[in-house]
This record gives C-alpha cells, structure tokens and sequence, in this order.
C-alpha cells in the first residue's frame, strides 16, 4: 500500500458492522413472538448472509417452518464487547431486521435493515455497502492482541498516554487499550464518575499483524518524543 493511497482515519459503518457480525459469539433472535439467545450457532457468507444452526427443537426453526408465507420475519441483534475489562464494555450493538427461510435445517436469514449504534450515534448502513462490505483485517485478532497489550505491555500503554492531551488525563485513574482495527488504536481512559475515549490513528492503515506492529512502534516512537498530535477525543458516560 502506497503512501500516496487514499485512506479514513476510522471504519466506515458498513466496514466496522462487518466486523461486529464476524467476531460476535452470540446473537439474540426475535421471531414470531418468539426469542432465542444463540452461542455459537451462525456463520457469516460473504455477502453478509447469516446463517443460523440451530437445534431441531428450536423454536425459531418451528416459526420458519410454519410461517404463512413460509418467510417469517426477525431480527438479529449482536453485541460487540471490548475484551479488555473496562467500565461499560460494550462498544456497539448491530440490530439486523429481515427475513428468515429454511434451508437444509438451517435458518438463513435476508437483511432488509441494518443498524448499527456506536457511541457517536445510530446509522442505518446501506444493505449494497453492507453486502460489499468486508471485516476490518484485524477484526479476528483483535481481543488477543488488546489483551496481550493490556496483560504484558502496560509500560507501553503508559507511554501512549504521552500522545494525549494533557487535559483529556485530568483526573484519570485508569488507562486500558479499548480497540484496534487498521486505522487506529483507541484507549479508554477512566475517572472516578465517567470516562472517555481517545483514538491514536496510524499513519498508513495496516492490513495484517505485521504491520500493525510497526504501526504500533511508531506510535510509541512519537510518545518518545511526546510530540503533541491532533486526537479524536470522545466523552461517555454509559453503555451504547
């Protein structure tokens, strides 16, 4: 990737709902009257297509299967959940509204609607862009690699505090990496009643773990010098 390329300093939503349908373990259902918390039990296509695999028991698979016209309709709802143990730890919640048909004792499930609600706000995401859409390329390794910053490098998170304006510290009493995707890293910072969250952007995007570790290291390169950077600050003060 050229330094001249085109690039967002953030997923789009399209990009970051994606990336929440495909690291998601569990999902609740509502169809029918009927809602089901699944673990476990849906696979992603690549047009964004979930597929749910669901006991033959399942009130879901009955609803489906009765449905007057055979397509009852539901919706999906997943929860995306920082792995590092942090005050309010959900980041977005993605809620999916479409259609459910059986296919070879399996629910496959159409979107007709996708939202996804972060902590700036709600959108609705395009179903074109969200079926063009792929997962960030971190998406899968994110939680073991915030964990194993958090766990084992906190000298580093320490130092990263240094690429923050001295004012968004103010009363903080906890510092902890929050998300990665291959814009940017992201850090919660906590206080003794509320919280707020400050993005560090790489200077290129990084497309696999090799290149987030250098984007990383230039990261605390800067904080070695504790230059002052232009940040992305957002305050808090409850889940999404």
């Amino acid at each position: 990737m050229g330094d001249s390329q085109v690039w967002t300093a953030a997923p789009g939503a399209a990009e970051r709902a994606r990336s929440v349908l495909a690291t998601a373990w569990s999902c609740a259902v509502a169809a029918e009257g009927v809602r089901e918390e699944l673990v476990g039990a849906h696979t992603v296509s690549e047009d964004g297509r979930v597929l749910l695999h669901v006991p033959e028991d399942s009130a879901l698979l009955a609803a489906g299967l009765c449905a007057p016209r055979g397509e009852p309709s539901a919706v999906l709802e997943f929860a995306d959940v920082a792995p590092v143990p942090v005050r309010h730890r959900i980041r977005a919640r993605l809620w999916i509204a479409g259609w459910l048909s059986v296919a070879e004792g399996h629910l496959v499930f159409r979107a007709t609607r996708v939202v996804l609600r972060q902590r700036s706000g709600a959108v609705v995401v395009d179903l074109d862009e969200f079926a063009a859409a792929t997962p960030d390329p971190l998406a899968t390794a994110e939680a073991r690699l915030l964990t194993h910053l958090a766990d084992c490098h906190g000298d580093a998170v320490e130092r990263l505090t240094r690429l923050v304006e001295p004012g968004s510290l103010l009363g903080a009493t906890r510092v902890q990496p929050l998300a990665v995707d291959r814009h940017g890293l992201t850090l919660r910072i906590e206080r003794r009643r509320a919280h707020g969250d400050v993005r560090l952007p790489f200077h290129r995007p990084a497309d696999d773990i090799a290149q987030l570790t250098e984007r990383v290291h230039v990261l605390l390169s800067q904080a070695g010098t504790n230059c002052p950077r232009a940040l992305h600050r957002q305050r808090t003060d409850g889940d999404v």
